[in-house]
């Protein structure tokens, strides 16, 4: 069997599809050992909004710009 040069990019997309599903279905068919459900630990963004500090933006330090700032072009018609 020869492959086409023109599907052998198809062929190839459909042999990773086909090794991802395999690998997919059998870590899907492999339980944890452990039932319990996950926990995750409590992070900074998760605490109330009362708890958090006030940050103003004037307060933060000015960022260095590197090169030209970017403008967009919205008339084309002029460089």
């Amino acid at each position: 069997m020869k492959i086409r040069e023109e599907n052998c990019n198809m062929f190839l997309l459909a042999v990773v599809t086909v090794f991802t599903v395999i690998v997919a279905a059998s870590a899907s068919l492999v339980e944890p050992a452990d039932k319990a459900p996950v926990r995750f630990a409590a992070r900074a963004e998760q605490t109330p909004a009362a708890a958090r500090p006030i940050v103003h933006v004037t307060d933060q330090p000015a960022v260095r710009v590197v090169g030209a700032p970017f403008v967009p072009n919205t008339n084309p018609r002029e460089r």
